[in-house]
């Protein structure tokens, strides 16, 4: 929503930024960390690679922040409870919600749903990696 408003200069300013930061030395570091820790445990290291792209190309589309907020909501409630049926009323802004009109809140329900499945879908490929290794760390 944001991205559309972006020019290829800000986009620029942002690689740059990244490049000043040390993200791509920080992410190839924990890559190999994460590879090594894999091999060890016996869970395929394509699979460790594939996860790790997605998430930095999650973090450079969306600038991580508000994906990763809301992800930490979702992961919260499925480590607690699980898969819930109520899930998307928790996880619902109740007052942005309701000063939209029918449609608009249809189209946040939607939206809302989308976002969810998608963290559930990268919670499990998450918890399958983890699972005999130790956490991942944020990239």
């Amino acid at each position: 929503m944001k991205e559309e408003g972006k020019t290829f200069k800000q986009y620029c300013k942002e690689a740059k930024k990244r490049l000043k930061q040390g993200f791509w030395q920080k992410y190839h570091t924990e890559l190999q960390t994460e590879l090594v820790r894999a091999e060890q445990a016996g869970i395929s290291v394509s699979k460790v690679k594939e996860y790790y792209n997605e998430k930095v190309s999650g973090t450079i589309r969306n600038g991580l922040k508000e994906e990763d907020e809301f992800y930490k909501k979702v992961q919260k409630i499925l480590d607690e409870e699980g898969e819930i049926s109520n899930a998307l009323g928790r996880l619902t802004d109740k007052k942005y919600y309701l000063t939209l009109s029918y449609e608009e809140q249809q189209r946040y329900n939607l939206e809302l749903s989308e976002r969810y499945l998608k963290a559930v879908e990268r919670y499990k490929k998450e918890k399958s990696l983890i699972a005999p290794c130790s956490p991942l760390t944020n990239v």
